[in-house]
């Protein structure tokens, strides 16, 4: 997919500029691409220039960031995507259902915590031994000494 203004003529864009448009810092963009999640080329004086795509591309990882999808499985996702293009509305429907299970698990995994918490608040107890945050039931005695972890986000 390519951009082109009224005259044909391809539209590429400054990393300042993208960085501007998009509302991220330019080591961001440097970040992204050394990452493979955008890409850009070099004009004749080894300059980045972006098509103008990028600002989508760049839109879709800050909303699969900020909904806390890994930048590891964000790449995976975008890699995924025929000749590296530019994800369309079709493309997040698909990505954004995929991610929709992991979101509902941590959810109610936080939720839970939460309900634990308010259970806790104010006790002042911190028992290692019947703490039901920390360690309810004491199940981490059961598996022998040494530090445990009991559910990692």
């Amino acid at each position: 997919m390519r951009s082109s203004d009224e005259w044909g003529t391809r539209v590429e864009l400054s990393v300042g500029q993208v960085a501007q448009r998009a509302g991220v810092a330019v080591s961001t963009l440097h970040f992204y691409e050394a990452k493979g999640l955008i890409h850009s080329i070099r004009n004749a004086g080894n300059q980045r220039r972006y098509p103008r795509e990028v600002l989508r591309r760049v839109a879709v990882i800050k909303v699969a960031q900020r909904a806390g999808i890994p930048l590891a499985e964000i790449a995976q996702a975008l890699s995924a995507l025929p000749e590296k293009r530019t994800p369309t509305a079709r493309d997040w429907q698909r990505l954004s259902t995929r991610w929709r299970q992991q979101l509902d698990e941590r959810i109610e995994r936080l939720t839970r915590m939460r309900a634990q918490m308010d259970r806790c608040i104010g006790c002042g107890c911190l028992s290692l031994k019947n703490c039901p945050l920390r360690n309810p039931g004491d199940i981490l005695g059961e598996e022998g000494a040494g530090p445990r972890l009991l559910d990692p986000l």
